[in-house]
């Protein structure tokens, strides 16, 4: 299966267009103003590099004949002086751009991550985190690049040709179209190359992201790889992956390698063409030595920035690719957002209403299906049921982490639909199965539903869920130190520190996905009594399969079939004998 999941590449999404760039130039405008300071500078340290071959032409041409030597030192002095201030002037650019560049990281980075928090659970249900981890990190770290210098680059480069074909044009009018003829062939070997390098490189980004998703997956779930023994059989799969991301990449480096080597190829030619015409077909008193000095260097020199201009152009086609991955995530429909003109839902009582809501993950595959019911406010609720009947869809739906697909839920009279995410979810406790602990303090994770809660507030919501006993034994208290996903606690703790999380917020709506599931039964006892109290003058939907923790709860709302087929307390729904009774009396002889 998991060679299935991760050896399918994503699709290659559109060809190459520069309506990508456009797109991107909105992270540009904004260091215009640097980026042509950086390109001036660069057009200035090009022009005065630019003048060593004819201070060289006037040497051998005049100073050397001449013997003068007061002209060459004076050449000499030049001559140096220009290599001092491009030196110079390439330092200060270089240093404009990568602050650039930095800047240009942070801004696509922040919109992404941006994004990434308001979409839906679906868009996350659907994807390995691996995959989109590798376009918030190396996909940005690459595209920046391009954006800044990359296009300076470019552009510095065509006048960089633009330069030297002036200069040329000043040394040798016929020589300087020898050099030109060999634009053609140049012209030639890049359109067969560009289309098939592109693909190359996609392929080997969707390979790479591939890698890190598979990668990604089994650094998080490595203590049940140990456990159920999997090492060999992950690494032959690891290798599998690997090996792809190895070819891919050697497929994409070839072409790259084609060019250069094609250049040079060209660039050789023409200069033996320029000594060819110039001392062959011209003759030796047609052209001077210095003449043919001057040219060859220009010759070389005009063919550098048409290589740097080759390899630019394969950092776009590789990064192009990147940008369409970084755009598609952007692109990304927020399904669950405000509406236009949604309003705040104020101060809530706690009333919620299902009317003939029909919902389903998928097209054809209904979870629910005209599903209604009224919930007063501070009424205790259980949602009980066969696994995967939709108890935890039923929660879901009331915090509006998807859509219904008919129907509507009210709060107070309100469609949740028709108000703001905020104002809805900040009257809401949500304590889901996985209890999620991130890294910092212990205080850090309680507080982190409400960061203005004092020190007494986190202590009293810890006393209270009973979490306050172990964290008194750890080193630093509620100071101390937990690792990324709470990794030195044990899944009971966890769930306690979740717990008073949850409850710190102080909810009008509670809700509690299998919240006890990791906690002894002692400790449950405990935390049952601090609950009780907390639970007064709030609504609250509790989802346990253990049945014993639910007999206080007002009703009990039996969910299977995509309904509710039985509704009432717990002594009701023993007398009618029907699922809940069953369901019921089989797990006290499993107890027993």
């Amino acid at each position: 299966m998991a060679r299935n999941t991760y050896g399918v590449d994503e699709k290659l999404e559109t060809p190459f267009s520069f309506e990508h760039l456009k797109r991107a130039s909105v992270y540009i405008v904004k260091y215009k103003n640097k980026m042509l300071l950086a390109l001036l500078i660069s057009a200035i340290a090009s022009a005065t590099g630019l003048l060593a071959p004819l201070l060289t032409q006037t040497a051998l041409d005049e100073s050397i004949p001449n013997k003068d030597v007061r002209q060459l030192i004076t050449l000499a002095i030049f001559l140096a002086g220009t290599y001092v201030i491009s030196i110079i002037l390439a330092t200060v650019r270089s240093k404009i751009m990568t602050v650039v560049g930095q800047d240009i990281i942070y801004d696509i980075r922040k919109d992404l991550f941006a994004h990434l928090q308001k979409l839906p659970f679906q868009y996350y249900d659907d994807r390995p985190h691996g995959k989109i981890l590798i376009r918030v990190v190396n996909y940005v770290n690459s595209v920046s690049n391009m954006l800044s210098g990359g296009i300076i680059n470019i552009i510095l480069e065509f006048l960089n040709m633009f330069f030297i074909l002036i200069f040329m044009l000043m040394v040798d009018v016929g020589l300087t179209f020898v050099v030109l003829s060999g634009m053609i062939p140049f012209a030639i070997v890049i359109g067969i190359i560009k289309k098939r390098q592109r693909r190359a490189w996609q392929d080997q980004s969707n390979k790479s992201s591939n890698l890190n998703a598979y990668l990604q997956e089994n650094i998080v779930g490595a203590k049940v790889t140990q456990i159920f023994v999997r090492e060999e059989e992950n690494a032959t799969i690891f290798d599998g992956l690997a090996e792809k991301l190895r070819k891919a990449w050697m497929k994409a480096v070839n072409y790259n390698n084609l060019l250069g080597p094609s250049v040079d190829s060209i660039a050789i030619i023409v200069r033996g063409a320029i000594f060819a015409v110039g001392l062959l077909l011209l003759g030796p008193t047609a052209i001077s030595v210095g003449t043919i000095v001057a040219m060859t260097s220009y010759a070389a020199r005009f063919w550098q920035p048409i290589m740097n201009i080759a390899n630019l152009f394969n950092d776009f086609i590789n990064n192009i690719a990147y940008l369409e991955r970084i755009f598609e995530t952007l692109d990304e429909p927020v399904t669950i957002d405000d509406k236009e003109g949604a309003e705040d839902i104020g101060d809530i009582k706690g009333k919620v209403e299902f009317e003939n809501v029909t919902f389903a993950y998928e097209k054809d595959k209904t979870v629910l299906e005209n599903v209604s019911f009224t919930v007063n406010p501070g009424e205790r609720i259980a949602l009980v049921g066969p696994t995967g009947a939709g108890q935890s869809t039923i929660v879901s739906l009331i915090s509006r982490f998807y859509n219904v697909n008919e129907g509507r839920i009210l709060v107070d009279g309100k469609d949740i639909s028709e108000v703001t995410l905020k104002s809805l979810r900040s009257q809401m406790g949500i304590m889901l199965q996985d209890s999620f602990i991130f890294s910092g303090t212990i205080a850090d994770n309680i507080r982190y539903g409400k960061l203005d809660a004092t020190q007494k507030e986190i202590e009293a919501a810890g006393r209270t869920v009973c979490a306050d006993r172990f964290i008194r034994k750890t080193t630093d208290g509620y100071m101390t130190e937990v690792k990324e996903r709470g990794a030195l606690l044990s899944q009971g703790q966890k769930q306690l520190i979740s717990f008073a999380r949850t409850l710190l917020s102080d909810p009008r709506i509670l809700i509690l996905d299998e919240a006890t599931s990791s906690i002894d039964v002692q400790t449950e006892k405990d935390l049952q009594e601090g609950l009780n109290e907390l639970l007064k003058g709030r609504t609250s939907f509790i989802i346990a399969h253990r049945l014993s923790t639910i007999r206080n709860c007002d009703r009990i709302m039996y969910i299977n079939n995509k309904g509710i087929t039985e509704c009432g307390s717990h002594d009701e729904l023993m007398a009618k004998k029907g699922d809940y009774y069953h369901l019921y009396t089989a797990q006290m002889k499993e107890v027993s």
